[in-house]
């Protein structure tokens, strides 16, 4: 009857040590990729404002003759639509014929 019984181990066995470290290394590669997807992510969202605005002020210019005159009438008229959680745009004209300085500035939470 000796024969069907189990003895138990003490401490890990070499293969369980190296599972739990291939599962770690998979864990961290998929957890850096997921990061690397959404700084993508926001890098073409801010170029995609970057070239609205610009897009958006010269076609105004182009129809009106001047420069749009404020960020909201730019939303407003021309439909410029963005994450303002994600983005701070600061707009200020120097004239009707002088092309307005524009500053996107990214809002980050640590």
């Amino acid at each position: 009857m000796a024969r069907f019984t189990q003895t138990k181990q003490t401490g890990s066995s070499p293969k369980t040590l190296l599972a739990a470290a291939v599962l770690a290394v998979i864990v961290a590669l998929f957890t850096s990729g997921i990061f690397q997807i959404a700084d993508t992510s926001y890098e073409r969202q801010k170029e995609s404002l970057v070239n609205a605005l610009s897009r958006n002020i010269a076609y105004c210019y182009t129809v009106e003759g001047s420069y749009p005159e404020s960020l909201e009438y730019i939303e407003e008229n021309y439909g410029l639509i963005y994450n303002r959680e994600l983005f701070y745009v600061d707009y200020k004209t120097n004239g009707a014929n002088i092309y307005p300085d524009v500053t996107i500035l990214e809002i980050k939470e640590n």
